[in-house]
């Protein structure tokens, strides 16, 4: 039965599966795809599916940027979302309208009959409707949750992205970085592009890429392709990618929009994912630093106030906590005497709050946590005994949500501070709507 407001869609599918009930698997997704789209909706659309446990968004957001500064139309869908639903799919830089969210909603409903869709799946489906409509030059699908039983992995890509392999969703994705990879590894397509760009890759996986008979485009000096950046001497310098086999379409690039040392890795793996896909007669350099310099994200280490300066980071895992300690220190490198570093915090009951601890070891002055509801959620209190247990020393305050959290920190916080908002992408969306949308 068809809907006529995005709100009652949402709370009609959350009542029906709950978005944190994860149930993988491609037969469901398939048999509504496969009566959705009965022939080939993709036959003038290149399409870069990206995954990774870190940086997913950020390639996804450098290659809509590049794309779009060589004049390519774009679509990009990820998630979750922080402010609005809508967020998950943008066409051209912009959120999908709730017309185009509930068109493409109701299409699924009527195409899935009898098919039990879970809440991620039936909106991916939704996403694709919204792709077919617009038919971009570039389609861009980020993986929810691992790669080979993830949704999104029900349409073969042209152009394959591995940004990271970290410990995060073992309950479902396997128990060691070897297992993470493997399952990420499964998004790959044989006899098609895999750009990877984890440096330190499992090496029991090597036999898995060899069957995966996919066409690898590796990171490092031994690789494909590899970063070179001389920041530590000259900060204000252009950075380099090279490609090993072609040194002469190797770039001098500026450096990115989206801050931190390992914005450079993503940025590079969306530029060779891009290069893959248009091939390497298209690519236009000036057109590539454009794309970087007007990239935008919303939650990377995003600098949202001043005085005190206020940082919004989705980090929430060991990997991304590492990435937001290196931001931090950067910037640091780079501004001077500075104030205390004040975390805002909240994590979810079954994220590895000791890993992600020892990560930031030393890098906070102070902690405000705040509540996280919802099943998954876990209270400020429950937290702090957590952060104790591990071994924090600087006091740690526990209140009752994360906006109250920030509040207090703020209150509390000299002009010459740093406030860091981060643990979730829960955490932000209780605080996001305290800055305008900023461009």
């Amino acid at each position: 039965m068809s809907k006529a407001r995005l709100d009652e869609w949402l709370a009609d599918l959350e009542r029906r599966t709950p978005p944190h009930q994860i149930e993988l698997g491609l037969d469901r997704v398939g048999r509504v795809y496969d009566a959705l789209f009965s022939e080939d909706p993709w036959a003038n659309t290149r399409i870069i599916t990206i995954g990774g446990t870190n940086g997913k968004g950020s390639t996804v957001a450098f290659c809509e940027a590049i794309a779009r500064a060589h004049g390519l139309s774009t679509l990009a869908y990820t998630s979750p979302h922080i402010s609005r639903f809508n967020e998950r799919v943008r066409i051209n830089g912009t959120d999908a309208s709730d017309a185009d969210w509930l068109h493409a909603l109701n299409q699924v409903e009527a195409a899935r009959a009898d098919v039990h869709l879970t809440y991620f799946e039936h909106v991916t489906l939704a996403a694709l409707v919204i792709a077919n409509a617009h038919a971009p030059d570039l389609l861009l699908l980020e993986v929810g949750l691992g790669g080979r039983l993830d949704a999104v992995n029900v349409v073969d890509a042209d152009v394959s992205v591995i940004t990271s392999i970290g410990l995060d969703h073992m309950d479902y994705l396997g128990p060691t970085r070897s297992h993470i990879g493997r399952e990420k590894l499964g998004i790959a397509r044989a006899n098609r592009p895999l750009v990877l760009a984890e440096t330190d890759w499992p090496g029991d996986l090597e036999e898995a890429l060899l069957t995966s008979r996919a066409e690898l485009w590796r990171v490092g000096l031994n690789g494909d392709w590899s970063i070179e950046d001389s920041a530590q001497i000259h900060p204000d310098k252009h950075w380099t990618l090279r490609f090993h086999s072609d040194p002469e379409d190797s770039m001098s690039l500026p450096r990115p929009k989206l801050v931190g040392p390992h914005q450079l890795k993503n940025a590079a793996a969306a530029i060779v994912a891009f290069r893959c896909a248009e091939g390497a007669t298209h690519i236009k350099a000036e057109a590539v630093a454009e794309g970087l310099m007007r990239v935008k994200l919303a939650g990377r280490f995003e600098q949202v106030a001043t005085a005190p300066a206020v940082f919004l980071d989705v980090a929430h895992n060991a990997q991304a906590a590492e990435c937001l300690k290196e931001a931090l220190l950067d910037v640091s490198a780079g501004d001077g005497a500075l104030g205390a570093t004040i975390a805002v915090f909240g994590a979810l009951a079954d994220k590895d709050v000791e890993a992600m601890v020892d990560a930031l070891d030393g890098v906070f002055d102070r902690w405000w946590l705040g509540d996280l509801s919802g099943p998954r959620g876990q209270s400020a209190e429950a937290l702090a005994e957590r952060l104790i247990n591990q071994g924090v020393k600087a006091p740690i305050e526990a209140v009752k949500s994360i906006p109250e959290a920030l509040d207090l920190a703020l209150a509390n916080a000299s002009i010459n501070d740093r406030v860091v908002v981060f643990g979730s992408f829960h955490v932000l969306s209780e605080v996001q709507s305290r800055w305008p949308r900023r461009e």
